[in-house]
């Protein structure tokens, strides 16, 4: 398996560049051990770093996150929403984009936030009025999403900014699967929190599928290469407190983890 990543040299510190900003570099895991490589697409190994002695960043840092609510009839049902007739579309800002091993911040201003595991589809190359039929030739690859949502804040503003855009709110990783390299059809959503499972869902259940998520997005707005898409979450999410530690599993991808902590 093909696990193109992002990366910092350095697991405790993140260097900078001359001119302050992160030094970050792509790479391939293989075992133990990474290979940088030129660009999050390239396969050409170049030098080697311990797997346990870098910092994964997330694994692409997009122009856009677009993500889609309700995308599973017994998701919308548990939440007492109506199944939409169309995608349902939100996005969320860079800065809530975390990585596997990074920390949830739960923030202050709420008193009831929740994990929804899902897929996501990274972009790669450019993609305007793409039919449903040709969507997936423009998916790189695959990776996991953690869409945090603070529940409370949902409910109390109505639009979703604050509930889905909390820093820290988009844990991504813990790299991306080339699309070739994963069997679609077979797709299962695990999320686990301190162990038990909380959800376990297949990608055959979407409501809307890739395709028409892509062709129904491309209808009106153009994705880039790198660019985000979480395909929503299966039934069975739920509350997470400080201490937790939430984990989202995906056959033939990987797994992505994090721990809350209090804000």
């Amino acid at each position: 398996m093909t696990k193109h990543v992002r990366f910092s040299p350095n697991r405790k510190t993140w260097p900078t560049t001359p001119d302050g900003s992160p030094l970050v570099r792509y790479g391939l895991v293989e075992g133990d051990t990474v290979y940088e490589t030129d660009s999050l697409w390239s396969r050409e190994a170049g030098e080697e770093y311990g797997l346990a002695d870098v910092r994964l960043l997330p694994p692409v840092w997009p122009s856009k996150i677009v993500c889609v609510g309700r995308n599973y009839v017994d998701h919308a049902k548990e939440l007492g929403n109506p199944v939409p007739v169309e995608p349902l579309l939100f996005y969320k800002p860079l800065s809530s984009l975390v990585a596997s091993g990074d920390s949830i911040v739960y923030p202050t201003m709420s008193e009831l936030v929740s994990f929804e595991g899902e897929l996501g589809l990274v972009i790669g190359r450019q993609a305007r009025n793409v039919s449903k039929e040709e969507a997936m030739q423009y998916v790189y690859g695959f990776t996991i999403v953690n869409d945090i949502t603070a529940r409370d804040l949902q409910k109390k503003d109505g639009q979703w900014a604050r509930a889905k855009g909390c820093d820290t709110f988009c844990p991504v990783g813990p790299w991306v699967v080339p699309r070739n390299e994963v069997k679609f059809e077979d797709v299962r959503i695990q999320t686990w929190v301190n162990g038990e499972k909380k959800q376990d869902g297949s990608v055959r259940d979407m409501i809307f599928s890739v395709g028409d998520i892509i062709a129904f997005v491309t209808a009106f707005q153009t994705l880039e290469p790198g660019d985000l898409i979480a395909t929503g979450t299966p039934p069975g999410v739920g509350p997470i407190q400080p201490g937790d530690t939430v984990r989202v599993e995906i056959g033939g991808i990987g797994a992505l983890e994090n721990k809350v902590i209090r804000g």
